[in-house]
């Protein structure tokens, strides 16, 4: 059975960082794209971050760029979002989702998602 595991939200002030991690569980992340995704209460889910299976490519959200870094760590099957210089804006739920990325990031497993609160 397939689990993402998200964890490292919770409550931040504006300007600070955040670190948000994905555990892999019956699956292998090097053989997958990995992505980040969020979503408020009552909006569509909208794309953040993703990495390509070699991680020779990343995508960002033009919101985010260069604020927000993705990563992966293939021996721990685990993948990371950094997130730097946060906005009250930025407060949402955040997923992690395992899939492909020919071009665009197409997520085929996902996870249950974790916190973020970001205080102005």
């Amino acid at each position: 059975q397939v689990q993402l595991v998200e964890s490292g939200g919770g409550l931040v002030q504006a300007g600070g960082s955040l670190r948000l991690s994905c555990a892999a569980f019956g699956l292998t992340v090097s053989s997958y794209a990995m992505g980040w995704f969020r979503q408020a209460p009552g909006k569509d889910r909208e794309f953040v971050a993703a990495i390509s299976r070699s991680s020779s490519r990343t995508r960002y959200a033009d919101s985010v760029k260069g604020r927000f870094t993705i990563s992966r760590d293939n021996a721990k099957n685990t993948v990371f979002l950094q997130m730097n210089s946060l906005k009250p804006e930025d407060a949402d739920v955040y997923y992690c989702a395992a899939g492909t990325m020919p071009i665009t990031f197409v997520g085929d497993y996902w996870g249950r998602g974790t916190q973020v609160i970001v205080s102005s």
